[in-house]
């Protein structure tokens, strides 16, 4: 755990002063990335290995005369480098990134905004990269733009263009941009970013133990059916894709409404299958219908329901633990609790078990990451 601070603590302390140092850039909408050569070159990306090769350009003459470095937007050819670049610095199996990315191809992205994120290369090589989800989503009467901001990584020699990199990444105006699997050694970062934590830990509830439902004449309606009683349209369109993407989805109905839930399974230490709340209108609603919520999930060998909170949810069995997989958001609106929808983990699910460490090996990979929609994955 020391160690772990330490290696923290070395990417936050120069990140503050790099943020102050190239804020003048911010105002200027060009790709081009220009560098002081006062600008230090120390980490600000995942993973924080402590390696020597992340520290190996902390201050490189040569990068700071550059002027072919850039950013744009992720194309579809490219989306087998990028999942190469990323599995190749994360350490972990690129196809699970090409996954992520091709689950992207077939998601309404609002207009004006990328589909699969930004790429930042050097004379067309390909050195770093962050995936977003951008989404139109509708609270109540109004509808909001949400940003899940995913996986990223810029390589070690390039680690002094990332902070203006990801500024602008992330600098749209009106868009919430959420981050809900930031690694502990990263989320200092995200203060320097502008984040705020909105939930700060898991509630794992049992609501099959529930001997009563807050509603006696509550009912399970198939996603596919279209409930006999009011329901809301852009819910209905939201259960059905992401059922489509694999989650668990249904509506809870009374005699005077219909209440969607949606849930993706998740795998606890791989050892027990457990649900994740992704979607429902309000919490309460699952507390008011734990009942035949916890009898329709226990009849698929589930039993216990992940749910994102900031304590103890009043009126469900379970446990909270703090500071366990907490969700971080920029923008005008914070988010509530319940809401996971169009986020990678409900479209692609988390990393999955079979999913190892054969990715592209670094001694195969093109040079410098060069951009290569003919490059395959192992």
């Amino acid at each position: 755990m020391a160690i772990k601070r330490e290696r923290a603590l070395a990417a936050v302390e120069p990140l503050s002063l790099l943020y102050g140092s190239i804020s003048h850039h911010l105002q200027s909408p060009r790709d081009t990335l220009p560098m002081p050569e006062t600008l230090s070159n120390r980490m600000d990306g995942v993973p924080l290995d402590g390696s020597a090769a992340a520290h190996e350009g902390a201050f490189n003459p040569k990068l700071s005369h550059l002027s072919n470095i850039r950013s744009r937007t992720i194309s579809e050819h490219d989306l087998f480098a990028v999942a190469n670049l990323l599995g190749d610095g994360l350490d972990y199996d690129s196809r699970f990134y090409l996954h992520v990315l091709t689950c992207l191809i077939k998601h309404p992205t609002p207009n004006g905004f990328p589909k699969y994120g930004y790429l930042l290369e050097h004379d067309g090589r390909l050195v770093g990269a962050i995936l977003l989800i951008f989404t139109r989503l509708q609270i109540g009467q109004e509808t909001t733009l949400r940003c899940h901001v995913t996986n990223w990584y810029v390589k070690p020699n390039y680690r002094a263009y990332a902070a203006l990199f990801f500024i602008k990444a992330l600098g749209h105006k009106d868009v919430n941009y959420l981050n809900i699997s930031a690694l502990p050694a990263a989320q200092p970062i995200l203060d320097i970013q502008g984040f705020s934590k909105y939930s700060r830990g898991q509630f794992f509830a049992l609501p099959a133990l529930h001997l009563m439902s807050g509603s006696a004449d509550a009912r399970i309606i198939d996603v596919n059916s279209v409930p006999d009683v009011p329901f809301k349209a852009f819910e209905r369109e939201l259960l059905l894709d992401h059922a489509k993407y694999g989650c668990i989805s249904f509506w809870c109905a009374t005699q005077e409404e219909a209440y969607p839930f949606v849930f993706r399974t998740h795998l606890t230490k791989k050892l027990w299958p457990d649900v994740r709340l992704i979607y429902c209108r309000d919490v309460q609603d699952l507390v008011r219908f734990a009942r035949p919520i916890g009898l329709f999930l226990a009849r698929q060998g589930k039993f216990i329901v992940r749910i994102d909170a900031n304590g103890p949810v009043p009126g469900l069995r379970g446990k909270y633990f703090d500071q366990i997989e907490p969700r971080w958001y920029k923008g005008p609106i914070q988010p509530r609790l319940g809401d996971l929808a169009y986020t990678q983990f409900a479209m692609c699910g988390g990393r999955r078990s079979y999913f190892s460490n054969n990715y592209l090996p670094k001694s195969e990979s093109p040079e410098d990451g060069a951009s290569a929609p003919s490059v395959e994955l192992r």
